[in-house]
């Protein structure tokens, strides 16, 4: 399997290359040069094997040579082992035909684990040199790769939050662990400055010749790559192949929605793909005028999806305007200097007819875990509660499943206040909030970052 810069220039990867390259040298992001198909008939005979058996399956096209059968399945094993379900992502039923997938259930509690263990066991085993590990986060990313690399050797790892902006356990799951190779770092400024941050220094052409970096965020292929296995899992749950399943998916960076518009171009039978936004609601608007514009980020109670610069939407714009390359570097080119752009009338037709888009406000967010509490008695972090509003709100037709991306405890204001309960941490957690932290600051410059990184 051969990877292609969403930007035309870079050259031709492999897994390994893409994997460990994270973003393309041309500033763009790596997509599989063709995309895997599934019959029918083969998606129903996926129907009897566990979760890790099937990520097997789904997997192993788009590795091809990088890794032998006998290494994926043993780093595929080693990823889920610490999970806390036996059936490692449940199906929940809200109302009927309304499903609430659990993605919470690995060792950071946020869907971010399906991805990030499992990257975190394919770096350690493709490292020959000393490397870090960098990236950015919102909430739930910065936990879940530091749980993926902790302890590992030749592997330092650096995640930029924004001061503030996390919940206190979010923050506490990053700054406590007292591993030596983990570097938390807060930047007075929004996910957003963290991501350019990021970005920044995968560009920079001399710190990579002298320091060998590893993308964790969502912009590494392999993380998209990973989360297409639970939508697969999902819809085989309710019947699939047989009938059409919608999916409604809480997203910010739109990695998480875009697994499963890979799963769609696989072959599996999905109906809609429904974006659902909290006020920072970029896609959204994007859905609505067709114009993707930068209009600032808000604080909300659903800080992971704090974000304006959706950096996977570029994967989708790649597919959108017919995989050309060279038009989408200009038009990324124009966003960065304008922070907006229009999609062409094709382009927005398209959009359409596979997605559906809509936004939620605190309000509405806390009403909704109060909602699905009284009726259900199951608790919802703010992030999945807007998820379960939006989807309540697309009146499609045939069952939706809403991704539940975060576990109620990781947000326990929010959730005290729509329902007066205190969602407990699992047992293995439980002592986070008595955990000594170590917490360091890193200014919202580009030369101060570069300059720390090389002491490393």
């Amino acid at each position: 399997m051969n990877y292609i810069s969403t930007r035309g220039v870079a050259p031709k990867l492999d897994f390994r290359g893409a994997m460990l390259a994270g973003l393309a040298s041309d500033g763009g992001l790596y997509v599989p040069a063709s995309t895997p198909k599934f019959s029918a008939r083969e998606i129903k005979a996926l129907a009897k094997l566990n979760y890790q058996q099937l990520a097997f399956e789904i997997i192993a096209p788009f590795v091809g040579d990088s890794f032998s059968a006998k290494e994926l399945g043993r780093m595929i094993r080693e990823a889920y082992a610490d999970f806390r379900h036996q059936d490692i992502v449940p199906l929940r039923k809200l109302s009927k035909d309304h499903y609430l997938l659990e993605l919470f259930h690995g060792p950071t509690l946020s869907f971010k684990d399906f991805a990030l263990q499992l990257l975190g066991q394919m770096m350690q085993a493709s490292l020959r040199k000393k490397s870090i590990v960098l990236g950015a986060t919102s909430g739930d990313t910065g936990s879940a790769a530091i749980a993926g690399c902790l302890g590992a050797k030749n592997l330092d790892i650096v995640i930029l939050y924004p001061e503030g902006r996390t919940s206190d356990i979010q923050r506490k799951q990053m700054t406590t662990t007292g591993a030596k190779n983990v570097h938390a770092l807060s930047v007075n400024g929004t996910f957003d400055d963290c991501q350019a941050l990021v970005k920044t220094m995968f560009t920079d052409a001399e710190l990579r010749r002298h320091v060998n970096l590893l993308a964790v965020n969502s912009i590494n292929w392999a993380r998209v790559m990973a989360q297409i296995v639970y939508y697969f899992y999902a819809a085989l749950q309710l019947g699939a192949p047989k009938q059409k399943v919608n999916f409604c998916v809480p997203t910010g960076n739109f990695g998480d929605i875009f697994a499963g518009y890979m799963a769609k171009k696989m072959g599996l039978p999905v109906g809609k793909l429904i974006i659902a936004s909290n006020k920072n609601d970029i896609l959204t608007r994007c859905y609505k005028t067709g114009t993707y514009k930068v209009t600032g980020v808000s604080a909300t109670l659903s800080p992971s999806m704090d974000i304006q610069v959706s950096s996977n939407f570029e994967r989708l714009l790649f597919d959108l305007h017919g995989r050309d390359g060279k038009k989408l570097e200009r038009m990324m080119a124009g966003f960065a200097k304008t922070k907006s752009l229009k999609l062409s009338p094709a382009a927005q037709k398209a959009f359409k007819a596979q997605f559906l888009a809509a936004s939620k406000d605190d309000k509405a967010t806390l009403a909704q875990i109060k909602k699905t509490f009284a009726s259900t008695g199951m608790l919802l972090d703010p992030h999945s509660a807007v998820g379960v509003a939006v989807a309540e709100s697309a009146k499609l037709k045939g069952p939706i499943i809403t991704l539940a991306t975060a576990h109620p405890a990781k947000f326990p204001d929010a959730v005290k206040k729509a329902t007066g309960k205190n969602p407990p941490l699992p047992a293995h957690l439980a002592d986070l909030n008595r955990r000594k932290e170590r917490r360091a600051t890193m200014a919202n410059d580009a030369a101060k970052l570069k300059k720390f990184l090389q002491t490393l």
